[in-house]
Parts: structure tokens; sequence; C-alpha cells
């Protein structure tokens, strides 16, 4: 099995609801995702896929969503503050963390028919989460 993987950094903010620890506070995080693509043969440019076309599908999406976003809950009572001072927000149905995003980026990559087969969110530079393919 052959696989390559690209790493994207990404800015945002976030904190989490019914949470005991300081991340109950707004703050941010300067994170990279790691998108691992996979196949059991090599394509006729011997790749399993050109880093660009994951760059260019997975990055311009993370650009475009999460990149310096406040990420919330969507039942977060920031949400209707931050909207009024016309403030970037994506909500998530889940509290916003590294796991949360891991699966959201995958699925969004999986969903742009890209071999995904694991994403892994660094939220700082020694922690992070990482979802797979089952």
């Amino acid at each position: 099995m052959f696989s390559v993987t690209k790493r994207i950094d990404f800015c945002y903010g976030h904190r989490l609801l019914n949470y005991d620890g300081v991340c109950r506070y707004p703050h941010g995080h300067n994170a990279v995702a790691e998108i691992e693509v996979q196949a059991a043969e090599l394509d006729a440019r011997s790749m399993v896929c050109d880093f660009s076309d994951i760059k260019r599908i997975v990055k311009a999406w993370i650009d475009a969503e999460l990149d310096h976003k406040m990420i919330l809950r969507r039942d977060d009572p920031l949400v209707d503050a931050l909207r009024t001072l016309g403030e970037p927000v994506f909500l998530v149905d889940s509290n916003p963390t590294a796991e949360c995003l891991a699966k959201l980026i995958f699925d969004y990559a999986a969903g742009q028919q890209l071999p995904v087969v694991r994403v892994t969110v660094w939220e700082t530079p020694s922690s992070y989460a990482e979802y797979r393919r089952a």
C-alpha cells in the first residue's frame, strides 16, 4: 500500500462548553492538519495523489471555512454576539475539539473523492487528535 501526506497550516479560535478547564474560555490555536491518502497502486504518473491536488481541494476549503474563524458549537451563546459584530464563525454540532476538526476535515476530503485514510490535527506542537477510516 502506498500513501502520501500533505500538511496544511491554519489558525482558528474556539472554546469548549461544559468543560471545567481553561479551554472553556475563548482562545486560539495555530493548527496543523495532516491529510493522508492511500492507494494500492500508483497512477499513470507514479503517484498515489498529487500533493497539489490535496492542497487545491482541502487547503482551499480549510482556508475558506476554518482558517481565522471562531469555531463554535451551534448552541454556544457567543454565536449571536459574534455574528452581530460581523465576526467570522464556523458552527459544528459538538464541541469543536481537535477530534471534531479531524473528522470534519476527513469527511470533507472523502466527500471530494480523495482516498483519505487519516487526518491528524495538531492543536499544539505537542498535542494532536486523529481520525482514521475504519
